[in-house]
């Protein structure tokens, strides 16, 4: 066996092994004050893990930095077994991100949409992907529509399906379900939840402790960028998982 040979066999078997994601002591200050402060977090293969804290608490620029868009001032993030900071146009390829921006063409029809970031991530088949994404957020009759033409709510729709044309196995999610309505944030909880089933892992910032509760594994509620708290969600009860969260906000 060459030396090469092993090691990437080595390589390939520590991937396996360890997290989807790890972070140690991530810190990141922003026009001289600090966002973070020492985050710990550690999420396994088909895991969920909430973030709850306040705005302004840090959850956006955690998952910012999970996305590999933005550098940690301080500590060390590895993903899938890899150095974030060395590998993460790599990684990219295996992520997923719904934030408050849609990242999406206005002029362009929903079909279109897909279609372009389909091909952006060098997908085969992609007429293919498309129809199953279509019909994964529930919205085959309006793929001709131009997204401008879309209700907020609808829009968001085609944005959660930009974030899972490419199959990642890491979803991160900032406020997901911001404009959407009953039967929509249904869809997209049953889309977490098949997510993980087929072995991916999401890390969902969240101001609903009851969604928080019931989509996953783990809770960690952020003060001042630091996690106060890093619990199991299913021992809590959602009305004192949210009481909990607003006394250390």
């Amino acid at each position: 066996m060459t030396t090469a040979y092993a090691e990437g066999v080595i390589g390939a078997l520590d991937e396996a092994r360890s997290p989807i994601v790890r972070a140690v002591g991530l810190s990141k200050w922003l026009g001289g004050r600090p966002v973070l402060r020492g985050v710990d977090l550690t999420v396994g293969t088909s895991q969920c893990v909430a973030l709850l804290g306040a705005n302004g608490a840090g959850k956006s620029t955690l998952l910012r930095i999970l996305s590999t868009l933005t550098r940690p001032t301080a500590g060390r993030l590895e993903l899938f077994g890899l150095d974030a900071t060395r590998a993460g146009a790599l990684l990219r390829a295996r992520i997923g991100v719904i934030g408050h921006q849609l990242m999406l063409y206005r002029e362009l029809t929903v079909r279109e949409n897909l279609e372009l970031f389909g091909r952006l991530y060098g997908l085969g088949h992609v007429g293919a992907r498309v129809g199953e994404v279509l019909g994964l957020v529930g919205l085959e009759s309006r793929a001709e529509d131009r997204v401008r033409e879309l209700s907020r709510g609808l829009a968001q729709r085609v944005s959660i399906g930009r974030a899972l044309m490419h199959r990642p196995e890491l979803l991160l999610a900032d406020e997901p379900f911001t404009g959407l309505d009953t039967e929509s944030a249904e869809r997209l909880e049953s889309i977490v939840r098949g997510h993980r089933a087929g072995g991916g892992s999401v890390v969902l910032a969240t101001h609903d402790a009851a969604q928080a509760a019931r989509l996953a594994d783990r809770v960690a509620v952020l003060r001042g960028g630091r996690i106060a708290l890093h619990e199991p969600a299913g021992g809590h009860d959602p009305d004192a998982l949210a009481a909990c969260s607003r006394s250390l906000a």
